[in-house]
């Protein structure tokens, strides 16, 4: 059952100003077998920077690709965090915040990438402070995949993230919950409510932070249904102009 998000945005928005926290892949765009196959529906972008500036600037993608995987498939000037909020943009002509942190040995990426070729159809993403392995084309890897990935992590200063047919090594900190505290600070967000809308494990850490500010977090599938529905959604919220402040 497909429940309606709560009314916040245009048209009926009790509350006005409004930050929005989107997740990238299944929820802004479809999951694809592939990171490298996404297909960006051609007036998405568009669609975000209208939103971005109805919105003040209000508005951030928050993925677990890196940042430059995220400048390539969405090239317009937005708020963005990547590599799991490790790395953040809070805006256009802004640098990017990238804390120190630590890299995985490059053994652990041999054994991953020797897995995925003993398991064809499984894949090794690489990510700016970690790796993930993909077994959507071999979902019988993955148990294989975890067992490899928790025997590396353990008693080291990285963690074993599940994501949707994907199993991920990233640094302990960083997190989408992070992201959205340090995009809070900023000024086009401070003091707004937070929404942020996403489709994967990954993602609940950031809806638990924007409810934190007293916000909502969306859970894509149980209110929206699709990535599509989504971006619906947000067509149909610019087809209303914000409530004032």
């Amino acid at each position: 059952m497909i429940l309606p998000p709560p009314p916040l945005l245009p048209g009926q928005a009790p509350v006005g100003r409004a930050a929005l926290f989107l997740d990238f892949d299944g929820t802004l765009v479809e999951i694809a077998a592939r990171p490298d196959a996404v297909v960006v529906p051609p007036g998405l972008p568009g669609l975000l920077l209208r939103l971005r500036a109805e919105l003040g600037g209000a508005l951030a993608v928050v993925s677990g690709r890196p940042l430059p995987q995220l400048d390539h498939f969405l090239p317009v000037p937005l708020a963005k965090a990547g590599d799991h909020g490790a790395s953040i943009r809070p805006g256009p002509d802004r640098l990017a915040e990238s804390p120190p942190l630590p890299v995985p040995p490059e053994a652990w990426r041999a054994q991953a990438m020797a897995l995925a070729r003993a398991h064809p159809g499984m894949l090794v993403e690489e990510k700016t402070h970690g790796f993930a392995l993909h077994y959507r084309l071999a979902p019988a890897a993955g148990p294989l995949a975890e067992a490899l990935l928790t025997g590396m992590v353990a008693d080291s200063p990285f963690q074993l993230l599940a994501a949707r047919m994907a199993w991920e090594v990233r640094p302990r900190g960083p997190s989408k919950a992070s992201a959205v505290r340090r995009l809070m600070q900023d000024p086009a967000f401070a003091g707004r409510v937070p929404v942020f809308i996403g489709d994967d494990v990954t993602d609940e850490e950031g809806m638990d932070a924007a409810r934190a500010f007293g916000g909502f977090g969306w859970q894509l599938q149980h209110a929206f249904g699709s990535p599509a529905a989504l971006r619906g959604w947000l067509a149909q919220a610019m087809a209303h102009p914000l409530a004032t402040p």
